[in-house]
């Protein structure tokens, strides 16, 4: 048996300061990946997500651990983030306007076979709703520009303007893709104002 492997701790992409705005260039990762629309705090939808996310993560790490040597430590949930108007994250914040994709990183040892294994075993037992919706894919961002919010996620929009209107034009860059966001904390067992926050944002130069 191998010693537990922690990405946090591995890849610069889950390092961030609260206060700097920094550019790093993030490697093609491989998640689990569930797709959905609405306000996090009152959608079901957003529920049943997590319901089928977490199942999948903890029965892949187990698999990985007994069938092939190779344990590590179940990553954080991340978030990807966009509405037709993206001012509904810097100025309204209309949640209800919200598409999101929620993540849980795996590593790239993981493949096709063994995640369908997972999902079998995930829904042996009452089944969550939406575990068929659960999927394996890679999301490739390369140049982005991150830094590390801690508070409330309702106290996010001042930083998201920041970012968005002076560091990254003032660093000749633009924006592309969508936003993301790495929970490093788990915001059932955390207070508000001491949750902490990957904020990322995809560029290209202007």
């Amino acid at each position: 048996m191998t010693d537990k492997v922690d990405f946090k701790k591995s890849l610069d992409a889950y390092r961030a300061r609260q206060g700097e705005f920094r550019i790093l260039d993030v490697p093609e990762l491989q998640y689990l990946m569930i797709d959905g629309h609405g306000d996090p705090n009152t959608s079901e939808d957003f529920t049943a997500a997590l319901e089928a996310l977490y199942p999948v993560a903890y029965k892949l790490k187990f698999a990985s651990r007994t069938g092939l040597g190779r344990d590590y430590v179940v990553m954080p949930l991340e978030g990807l983030w966009w509405a037709e108007d993206m001012e509904a994250f810097t100025s309204a914040r209309d949640k209800s306007q919200w598409d999101w994709t929620l993540l849980i990183m795996v590593p790239d040892w993981i493949g096709p076979e063994l995640f369908t294994a997972a999902v079998e075993q995930a829904g042996r037992k009452g089944p969550p709703a939406r575990l068929a919706q659960v999927r394996l894919d890679s999301l490739a961002e390369g140049r982005c520009v991150q830094t590390l919010h801690v508070g409330s996620f309702d106290d996010e929009a001042p930083v998201l303007r920041r970012l968005h209107h002076e560091f990254i034009p003032d660093s000749g860059l633009r924006m592309r893709g969508t936003h993301h966001e790495i929970y490093l904390t788990d915001s059932r067992r955390t207070p508000p104002e001491r949750q902490r926050t990957i904020l990322r944002q995809p560029v290209v130069p202007a």
